[in-house]
């Protein structure tokens, strides 16, 4: 790099290439460490390339892996991001290469593809990116639809920037100051509670323009990444594709619930057309691929969604006819306004469970949830009525305390009264204007609030209802707001909250030829095996106390030809419904390295707190070697409340 630091990459290279032969580079570029956890992921990923004709490039940032420097302050920093480029200009300057990169991941990878190309860097022709987003503040984890969220990514995260490279885990001075003695990101994030130019900075949302070269996106109905798609299949100046299929945050080829298809075979396809000029025929079919969703019942273990693939030919569907659906007094919905009324619910700061840890993954039955909202059902459908699109909930309300949260929840009702989720989305009362510039609500006042709930696809069955239940708590998923309150929602009348379903009418469409996967090439002498994720998850109820403790926790043991990893995470999330403000979460992680010589463990511990103006950080992480401490630190910050 330009001030000395040497990032770390692994390259796959075609066998058999002629004297001079050159050769597109493919490039992913994230902090999982390469060369341990990452490896036969990589492998399985690289070798389909070089195979095909392309070198496959795999880098770490810096400070993380195998790669020299310090440890950056944020994810997707600046520092983070001018590497990127360097990195693609040295891979255009190899003699292997064409001059041509392309770029790709999920996830982190996904966000980077998009950060440098809003960069425009020459070499870059093209990206592909998996399960990313445009918007870091509403999307992003950290603060889903404005609001504030903890999971567990925050102690693996920190967990996974904190060890040193591998195989050798080295103990001195310098590498433990760059990476263990680094401040969590955490700190940062709650320093920045409301959107605005930390967020806007790489946030491709602000201005579209930023990206020149053709974009190719997948997503999953089970993520909680999808809302980028419809978004930049909208309002991209360049070339544009996507696949929306029914996946949770996980490569196409592998993903549970499935089925599963075999994406790389479009990704060749893809980067033979931009970075080889080769016509492939993939932008002559339409622009979006869709699996439609059909009527499941609520089961966190279904291994297959029901349902089938669709072409579109772009966003917005031409064909799409909103349909407004009025709340009644009754608590019934459909198209008749019916008598106006005001319906009260008081706040409950557990409620909320059923809904999961995020707006992506199977979720249970929702009646949990149900009953500490207001519900609206509709009739029995009279036929199928396929949505495809963003569900919006337009709410006349009020609150009883200057802060509240509105969340507003569609449902698939069977006959036997069994509540599958279709989709869902929250609102910061105090970001009704801007996100930006928060301001309190008038306790009393009604307010005219626009939920546009996540990107989602669904048939409902003939016999099935539709629901939708708004509520104030969708627990542990977003942090409580802090004040006891009753909220009031205006049905009924000409002024009264509407349901506006995005219904596609039935039409013949062509259908993506996408294959099942292929085999996955592992390298020999790595090998996984856990439940990191979905892992295990309970929820406990006092009735006594009025408190509820939502547990989480997954382990997973890898073997590399060097050693053993051993990693465990727990976290626990508890509130109080009489006191909403002194909610909290506790975590544990832990990561034991086992070598020849010694054995090394890793260990985070999170305590973060509230009151009704503060949140309260502590976190402490410990270093052993061979069971004796090698190294210590404590962070304990106040850090206050900012209409969260």
């Amino acid at each position: 790099m330009r001030d000395g630091v040497r990032l770390s990459a692994n390259l796959f290279l075609p066998d058999g290439a002629e004297p001079g032969e050159r050769f597109p580079a493919i490039l992913e570029y994230l902090p999982y460490r390469k060369d341990d956890w990452g490896y036969a992921r990589d492998v399985g990923l690289n070798a389909y390339w070089a195979r095909r004709g392309y070198v496959g490039v795999r880098v770490d940032i810096r400070g993380t892996g195998r790669s020299e420097g310090t440890l950056p302050n944020r994810e997707y920093s600046d520092v983070e991001q001018r590497d990127g480029l360097e990195v693609i200009a040295w891979l255009a300057r190899q003699a292997w290469c064409t001059g041509a990169v392309g770029m790709y991941g999920i996830s982190w990878s996904g966000f980077n593809a998009i950060h440098l190309a809003m960069r425009r860097p020459p070499a870059l022709k093209a990206i592909l990116a998996i399960e990313a987003t445009d918007d870091l503040f509403q999307d992003d984890i950290h603060y889903i639809d404005g609001l504030m969220h903890v999971d567990e990514y925050e102690i693996a995260m920190d967990e996974n920037t904190s060890l040193t490279r591998a195989p050798d885990f080295p103990l001195d001075e310098a590498s433990l100051a760059a990476r263990f003695d680094r401040p969590p990101w955490k700190l940062l994030w709650l320093a920045h509670q409301r959107d605005g130019p930390f967020w806007k900075e790489s946030s491709l949302i602000a201005d579209y323009s930023r990206i020149a070269i053709p974009v190719f996106m997948i997503a999953g109905w089970y993520d909680g990444y999808r809302d980028s798609v419809p978004r930049m299949l909208e309002h991209l100046p360049s070339p544009s594709k996507a696949i929306v299929g029914p996946w949770n945050h996980t490569f196409p080829h592998q993903a549970v619930p499935g089925p599963s298809i075999e994406w790389r075979r479009e990704a060749i396809r893809w980067w033979d057309l931009w970075l080889k000029d080769r016509d492939t025929g993939i932008m002559d079919e339409p622009r979006l691929a869709v699996y439609v969703r059909r009527w499941h019942p609520p089961d966190m273990t279904l291994e297959a969604i029901p349902g089938e693939w669709r072409y579109e030919d772009g966003w917005p569907v031409r064909r799409t006819r909103p349909t407004t659906w009025c709340l009644r007094a009754d608590h019934g919905l459909g198209p008749a306004r019916g008598l106006a009324d005001v319906h009260d619910l008081r706040y409950v700061p557990s409620g909320g469970t059923a809904a999961g840890f995020w707006w992506g993954d199977l979720a249970p039955d929702q009646r949990t949830a149900d009953a500490y909202s207001l519900a609206y059902d509709s009739g029995p459908m009279l036929a199928d009525v396929e949505i495809l699109g963003m569900p919006r909930a337009a709410l006349r309300a009020s609150a009883s305390a200057p802060l509240a949260a509105w969340f507003a929840r569609l449902s698939d009702v069977a006959p036997d009264g069994t509540a599958t989720l279709v989709a869902g989305a929250g609102l910061n009362g105090a970001h009704r204007e801007d996100a930006a510039s928060p301001r309190p609500l008038r306790p009393g006042r009604m307010y005219d609030l626009e939920i546009e709930m996540h990107f989602t696809s669904w048939v409902f069955p003939k016999g099935h209802r539709v629901r939708l239940a708004v509520s104030n708590a969708l627990w542990p998923m977003v942090w409580p707001t802090p004040h006891p309150m009753t909220t009031r929602l205006a049905v009924g009348g000409p002024r009264g909250s509407r349901l506006v379903l995005p219904v596609i009418p039935p039409e013949a469409r062509p259908r993506p030829d996408f294959r099942a996967p292929e085999p996955v090439e592992a390298p020999a002498g790595y090998g996984s095996v856990g439940d990191t994720w979905p892992g295990r998850w309970a929820v406990t109820h006092d009735a006594v106390r009025h408190s509820t403790r939502v547990e989480w926790a997954g382990t997973s043991v890898s073997e590399f030809p060097w050693g053993r990893m051993t990693h465990g995470e727990t976290i626990v999330h508890e509130v109080q419904d009489e006191r909403p403000d002194s909610a909290s979460v506790n975590g544990e992680v832990e990561t034991t390295v086992d070598l020849k010589d010694r054995i090394l463990t890793w260990r985070g511990v999170l305590d973060l707190r509230s009151d009704a103006t503060t949140f309260y950080y502590m976190y402490r992480r410990v270093l052993l070697r061979d069971g004796l401490k090698v190294r210590e630190r404590v962070w304990d910050e106040a850090i206050p409340r900012d209409h969260q």
